[in-house]
């Protein structure tokens, strides 16, 4: 079962959704035969590679949101993130471009390490106050997470990568996904949002379920039941008792 998970590392909505989806993942008793695969979006690709100002600046103004509106806001998610285990610090957030910062992500799926790239993406912008667009940092986590140095300075003189981005974002649009984190099970099940837990859970069973269904199997011809001319019910109770 392959998942694909649409989401930007400026999105604190995307870093909940990772949270409540593994949570329902380590619970799920098929969890091994399941393929998670990052998928780049933005939602705001105008966005400088440094804005000067904060967060509180930034949605303040180049969003057209009442300042008191965004702190609440903040107050909010960072309640949700809370109940996540995650200590968001949007005071100390820096508002950079994160179309670099997926670049590295592809690169990083390259070596088998693009879970671990995305998870501290997002816990380095929202928690620890990193520039995710900064060159300096940026290189520094990829060799944090063993990737070559030369791989990574390459990210930086040339465009690696960039196809890949703008592809996940492509196929973003044809699939009608306007907002993230949005989940696609099989590119059968959608979902969008940073749900509950609970309701991973579910999409999950309810996912397996329709691409391993249960198959009935009759009496194998010349057995004893069928020569005996029973049926593939026989020696069992239903609501009207059983047969004896």
């Amino acid at each position: 079962m392959k998942i694909e998970i649409w989401s930007d590392v400026a999105c604190p909505w995307c870093y909940i959704g990772k949270r409540r989806f593994e949570t329902a993942l380590a619970a799920f008793p098929h969890r091994d035969s399941v393929e998670v695969q990052w998928r780049s979006y933005q939602l705001d690709p105008t966005l400088p590679e440094h804005y000067d100002g904060t967060e509180l600046d930034y949605l303040s103004t180049r969003k057209g949101m009442a300042p008191a509106q965004v702190s609440q806001m903040f107050e909010h998610v960072a309640a949700q993130a809370k109940g996540e285990g995650l200590n968001y610090r949007f005071d100390a957030v820096v508002v950079a471009n994160s179309f670099t910062a997926h670049r590295l992500i592809h690169l990083a799926a390259a070596h088998g390490q693009q879970d671990a790239a995305k998870e501290r993406l997002l816990s380095d912008h929202f928690e620890h106050g990193q520039d995710i667009g900064s060159q300096d940092y940026l290189t520094a986590l990829g060799l944090d997470l063993g990737l070559d140095a030369d791989d990574l300075a390459e990210l930086f003189s040339t465009d690696a990568y960039a196809d890949d981005v703008r592809h996940d974002i492509a196929e973003a649009r044809a699939l009608g996904i306007s907002g993230v984190p949005f989940f696609v099970i099989d590119r059968k099940f959608g979902l969008s949002g940073a749900q509950p837990a609970e309701t991973f859970s579910a999409a999950l069973e309810q996912a397996w379920q329709d691409s391993h269904p249960l198959v009935m199997v009759s009496a194998a011809a010349g057995s004893d039941a069928g020569a005996a001319g029973t049926d593939s019910a026989a020696g069992a109770c239903g609501p009207d008792g059983c047969p004896v």
